[in-house]
């Protein structure tokens, strides 16, 4: 009797445990994008309160793509030394520490919260995959879905209530911002509880693995390629898309909601193709869905039609959601173990927000060569073909290794 107590105490705890965590992840993935978001729209307020130039405003959105880049690789390593919940832990008191300082009555105190911030998101985008594939093996798909679909509401969410927290009731943009500091104060409490079963760095490892050096196989550099494809797409398409449309007569109020709109027609793919391509031995045909209709919406926008241009917009978004979650899941499809499945993400999250920084201004500069948003809107083009043949490649089955080179 005592032993049949003892095992259903033991299933409770189990489960009860699992639901924490569960519940950790969701609130760690909706700080991984809102205090970025909510920036954009409020550049303005900031500019001009501040008397900072333009240059300078641009780094506000630029400093933190910068850090995912050089701070990624980092990830893994002190997970290894330290347990990925302390480290996970850490980050969340980092993200908070900078949120506070990026609100404060200092221009200094302005860069460095931001780039606090970008620090400990970079973390966050690293290691909550391992976790998965740690943690819930036979769940990969759905777990991914479920995070990246918090994580892109929230930014959807913090872009569109910016301003009205800052004008409509009378924060500011300091205190617009500094809001979102709820928001990782309560992941901070919520994770709490996953300190007291942090398991070991030895037991984090799961198969060693030191020599295999991810930077010399070619699947982890088609991964690493395609997840900088897809950033630089939407990051694009955070900065340029509102002009994009102004420049073919669509109104400043209506090319805002546009924008509101790609973000929000991504949610439900976030949530769904994660799911199915754990289904699926391979994910090529996935793949190929999110690459031809983001083709077909850039060049929709070329077309300049925009009677049609909701359509165009919602296609994109689609895509932009499908191809995230494909770069995501395949952090864990394409390798064997927790460890391999952090070195990946490191490494392709160091390159592709690398690129997903280069990308804006790089388009703008060309825009300001052709005065026109017609030869932008051509690269797209060329960056969603190389994204399918890049796709392909990361989407077959597989998993890295060194020896791939």
């Amino acid at each position: 009797m005592n032993l049949e107590t003892n095992l259903a105490n033991s299933r409770s705890s189990s489960h009860s445990r699992a639901w924490l965590l569960i519940l950790g992840i969701i609130l760690l993935a909706s700080t991984l994008r809102a205090p970025l978001t909510a920036v954009g729209p409020l550049i303005g307020f900031i500019r001009d309160d501040t008397g900072i130039s333009n240059t300078f405003a641009g780094l506000l959105t630029t400093f933190p793509l910068l850090a995912f880049a050089f701070f990624s690789p980092l990830a893994p390593k002190l997970a290894r030394r330290f347990g990925t919940e302390y480290t996970l832990f850490a980050s969340l008191i980092v993200m908070s520490l900078g949120i506070v300082l990026r609100s404060l009555r200092s221009l200094e105190t302005l860069l460095v919260g931001t780039a606090l911030i970008g620090i400990a998101i970079a973390f966050g985008n690293v290691l909550l995959p391992s976790l998965i594939k740690r943690d819930f093996p036979e769940r990969v798909g759905l777990m991914t879905g479920i995070y990246s679909i918090f994580m892109n509401m929230w930014a959807a969410v913090a872009s569109g209530i910016s301003i009205p927290l800052a004008q409509k009731l009378g924060f500011g943009w300091r205190g617009s911002l500094i809001c979102w500091s709820v928001l990782s104060i309560v992941s901070l409490v919520a994770w709490l509880p996953q300190l007291r079963v942090c398991q070991r760095p030895s037991t984090y490892q799961g198969v060693q693995t030191p020599n295999n050096n991810l930077w010399h196989s070619r699947l982890a550099w088609q991964v690493s390629i395609f997840m900088g494809l897809q950033s630089l797409t939407f990051y694009v398409m955070i900065a340029w898309l509102p002009e994009i449309l102004h420049q073919q007569g669509i109104n400043h109020s209506l090319a805002g909601w546009m924008l509101s709109l790609m973000q929000f027609v991504s949610l439900p793919t976030t949530l769904i193709i994660p799911v199915l391509a754990g289904r699926c031995s391979n994910q090529r045909r996935l793949v190929g869905f999110g690459a031809v209709i983001l083709l077909t919406g850039y060049i929709g926008l070329l077309s300049r039609n925009t009677l049609l241009a909701p359509l165009w917009i919602v296609l994109i978004g689609i895509a932009v959601g499908t191809n995230f979650s494909l770069a995501l899941i395949f952090f864990v499809l394409r390798t064997q173990n927790a460890n391999d499945a952090a070195e990946l993400s490191g490494m392709a999250q160091s390159i592709g927000y690398f690129l997903a920084a280069v990308g804006p201004p790089l388009l703008g500069f060309v825009h300001d060569m052709t005065q026109s948003w017609t030869a932008p809107l051509c690269i797209l083009v060329v960056i969603a073909i190389l994204l399918f043949i890049f796709g392909l490649a990361a989407g077959s089955k597989g998993y890295v290794t060194s020896k791939n080179n």
